[in-house]
């Protein structure tokens, strides 16, 4: 049996922090991102790709308000917004990856799904919104269109004195069509899916599907979606090529083997960073603790190299209870 992984690409994969974001540059930051996937079907892996969508799915809900406030159209929620990107994202990874495997002559199917994804309509999040999304306003700006559309805004992590509106990001619960994923990466097929966390849904009393406002951690879906398709092991492609204790102190150290215990241990004692790597360590002890053989955390370009990257598993005591 081939080995099933879920690569889980960061947003980096398609737009660089210093980029605007042309269509130019996301292909080929794509292009440069999946050549590295080949060394991985080579060794025999079947693949699903996840994908995030944080800088593309700003610049919709940007175009959403432009195209309201100088043509009066009609903007589009969140959720739709998020499909969206979705789609679009889907579709540059799946050309991408297409003309890869064609240069390299290897035949697979590829096939980009929108996906849904359920929460919990009571999650704690929803209380306190904390995802910021959007661009940024004058303080005046946020207070009108808090009274206008009912969001909720904080300043900005980035910006001296701008906000940004905030919705709540609740932990994913279920992946709706993950027998469909299952089905078609066992047949041999590329899966691209669950794209900037998937679409966050809910079934209401008529068990009918419900939207809400808010977005869902890519890495954190990507590690259910892992789990729930019993992939082998799930790599988060970020643009570090290793996890480090203290990154950027004196006391930075590279950690390369890592069981499940003793990370979580670093994890409690806070030494990955809050708002960098600490999200993607949660998501890879999620699906370590479900089952899964191994996380690894690494830069696409170290695919290459089999000693990437670092990689956290339960320890061989516990596996054998």
């Amino acid at each position: 049996m081939k080995k099933l992984a879920v690569i889980a690409l960061g947003g980096n994969a398609l737009l660089r922090g210093d980029e605007q974001g042309t269509i130019e540059q996301q292909e080929k930051n794509t292009t440069e991102t999946v050549e590295n996937l080949v060394h991985l079907i080579n060794e025999g892996y079947e693949l699903v790709i996840t994908h995030g969508n944080g800088p593309q799915v700003g610049n919709i809900l940007m175009r959403n308000d432009a195209g309201e406030q100088v043509y009066d159209i009609a903007p589009m929620p969140l959720d739709i917004c998020v499909a969206d990107s979705q789609g679009g994202i889907g579709y540059m990874i799946e050309r991408m990856m297409r003309n890869i495997l064609n240069k390299h002559g290897i035949q697979k199917n590829i096939i980009s799904m929108i996906s849904m994804i359920t929460v919990n309509p009571n999650d704690p999040a929803f209380n306190n919104p904390s995802k910021r999304i959007g661009k940024t306003y004058s303080k005046q700006e946020a207070e009108e269109l808090q009274k206008k559309k009912g969001w909720l805004f904080k300043t900005s992590s980035k910006t001296n004195g701008g906000w940004r509106r905030v919705v709540p990001s609740p932990d994913p619960i279920d992946i709706i069509n993950k027998n469909v994923i299952k089905n078609l990466v066992q047949a041999g097929n590329i899966v691209i899916t669950a794209g900037g966390g998937g679409i966050p849904v809910y079934f209401d009393k008529n068990n009918d599907i419900r939207t809400s406002d808010a977005v869902i951690d890519k890495d954190m879906s990507s590690a259910l979606l892992a789990s729930e398709i019993e992939a082998n092991e799930f790599y988060i492609l970020t643009d570090v090529p290793f996890v480090y204790k203290d990154f950027g102190l004196p006391s930075q150290e590279k950690l390369e083997f890592l069981d499940y215990n003793d990370t979580l241990e670093y994890l409690n004692l806070g030494v990955f960073g809050e708002g960098s790597m600490a999200p993607k360590i949660r998501a890879c002890l999620k699906f370590i603790a479900r089952g899964g053989e191994k996380s690894i955390i690494t830069e696409a370009k170290k695919l290459e190299d089999k000693s990437f990257g670092s990689k956290i598993t339960m320890k061989y005591e516990d596996k054998i209870r």
